[in-house]
């Protein structure tokens, strides 16, 4: 079962209220999503696809940090929580 399938049979089993609510929920999230989308967010969204299709590895927050200070010749050391 797809998960369109199983979203829509687990919906039609609600009362028509927690349906409404359900429908309010996804028409928010579109709005969210659609609010988020700028040129610069669009193309580094594209960018991160790519890259995890590549199967090259994410910076987590701590690496990220760590390569700034990297670049900006700081040689402090930056504890990994």
């Amino acid at each position: 079962m797809s998960i369109e399938q199983e979203l829509l049979t687990k919906w039609r089993s609600l009362p028509q209220d927690k349906q409404e609510e359900v429908l309010d929920f996804v028409e928010f999230l579109g709005l969210k999503n659609s609010a988020n989308k700028s040129p610069l967010g669009e193309r580094l969204q594209k960018i991160r696809t790519r890259i995890v299709a590549s199967g090259k590895h994410l910076l987590d927050e701590y690496e990220i940090e760590k390569e700034l200070a990297s670049r900006r010749g700081e040689y402090r050391i930056i504890s990994h929580n």
